[in-house]
């Protein structure tokens, strides 16, 4: 009775283990689903405010920052399908090791059954009580008879265990025949996004192309390019905020921890509700494992490999337009679709559209440094990566005044010149 309870428990136990895994599992699907809805829609409204506009308003600076923002939003799209490709790639090969191990298994059962068959044709089918009756003695008999009972216990127990693993077999071959053609949708899907882009990438450059050397717009870049900004500073006034609070928290847990760690029976307690509130937080944002970022004052690696600063940190005037503006980072002009990398080990805490700048990404850096880079026309991670020094995080994305790079660094809420901080080419 104690055994049979016991094992009652451990399938009740692992029938709520499944059953949780798999709500999790449908959880994750629906919320990809959703974010990828929720871009599609965005794309969907800023196509129906092109669709508004005349023939003439369609080659403005409007009309580019749409096209713009469009793209970066089909960038996440694609980004997104090609991580579900990995996921869905790494299942595939998962079920087909579970499918191999299955017929390996099927297989020496059949060959275990086959010798005993064989045995059986060769010496006719064992009676037990025959064999007891012709044993020499009363020992020899009960260790027969003992034997007889095991060995047929086995054989019943191993048909049992041969119709369980072709059934399984049977579920596996299904669950990969599933996933083959899901990994399928994908690609269909990918290749859809990927044409839907490409032609939107015409279009974006003839307008380019069109608004280039107008004045008029090259002034609504610049009013743009100031409340970006202004965005790229609230921005980071959000994320340390965030970071602050997370290491309030996390100080507050670990003093709660030593003092549940006294009492032994709420130790258990505190190490869930710790789990629990570590939980909350989707991007881990700890630079606790990373190389120093100060340290790397006057001989930080370049952003690009190839490139020279058009517009200094700080002050800048225009000459075609006769205006001074101010630039928290530097412009670097350089090759199209020039690689963008780390500058130091860090952690992606932020990637955002931002009207003036498009596409960015903030990396935070030991020590409370963060960098910024933007005019990206492709982004190759996403929040919560962990990236080291060199790592190609995107590539150099085209504006009016070609093809440049935005970069930034800051210290807390401090803006630093990027110029005292690169290497000297």
């Amino acid at each position: 009775m104690v055994k049979s309870g016991l094992l009652l428990n451990i399938i009740a136990i692992s029938l709520f283990v499944t059953i949780s895994n798999l709500g999790q599992s449908g959880g994750l699907i629906k919320n990809k689903k959703n974010e990828l809805d929720n871009l599609k829609n965005e794309i969907s409204t800023l196509e129906n405010q092109l669709k508004l506009k005349n023939a003439k308003e369609i080659e403005n600076y409007d009309a580019l920052d749409n096209y713009n923002h469009q793209s970066f939003l089909l960038h996440r799209i694609i980004n997104a399908l090609i991580n579900e490709d990995e996921q869905k790639t790494n299942e595939i090969k998962e079920t087909e090791s579970n499918i191999q191990q299955l017929s390996d298994e099927i297989q020496a059962l059949k060959r275990n059954y086959a010798k005993y068959l064989i045995a059986t044709y060769k010496r006719g089918p064992i009676n037990e009580w025959e064999s007891v009756l012709n044993s020499k003695s009363f020992e020899q008999a009960i260790l027969r008879y003992k034997y007889l009972q095991k060995f047929s216990k086995q054989r019943i127990k191993d048909i049992a265990s041969l119709k369980s693993k072709q059934n399984e077999l049977i579920n596996e071959k299904a669950i990969l025949e599933n996933e083959r053609k899901e990994k399928e949708q994908l690609a269909n899907q990918k290749q859809s996004e990927e044409d839907e882009l490409n032609q939107k990438r015409i279009v974006r450059k003839k307008i380019l192309n069109s608004i280039r050397h107008d004045k008029e717009f090259l002034k609504s870049e610049i009013a743009a390019k100031k409340n970006a900004e202004i965005k790229i500073q609230n921005l980071i006034s959000r994320l340390i905020e965030e970071e602050t609070k997370r290491r309030a928290e996390e100080l507050a847990l670990l003093k709660s921890k030593k003092a549940f760690n006294t009492n032994p029976s709420l130790k258990k307690m505190n190490a869930e509700s710790s789990d629990e509130n570590l939980k909350s937080y989707s991007i881990d944002l700890s630079t606790s494992g990373f190389s120093s970022f100060s340290s790397l004052k006057g001989r930080l690696n370049w952003p690009v490999e190839q490139g020279r600063i058009i517009k200094e940190f700080g002050e800048n005037r225009n000459e075609k337009l006769n205006t001074v503006t101010l630039n928290y980072g530097i412009d670097i002009k350089t090759n199209p679709e020039e690689e963008v990398r780390s500058v130091a080990d860090g952690v992606v805490s932020a990637i955002d559209w931002i009207p003036g700048y498009g596409s960015i990404i903030i990396i935070t850096h030991k020590g409370d440094y963060r960098t910024v880079y933007s005019h990206l026309a492709n982004i190759f991670v996403k929040e919560g990566d962990k990236v080291k020094l060199g790592t190609t995080i995107g590539k150099v994305g085209e504006s009016l005044e070609g093809n440049i790079l935005h970069f930034e660094i800051w210290n807390q809420r401090n803006k630093q010149n990027p110029e005292i901080w690169l290497a000297r080419k």
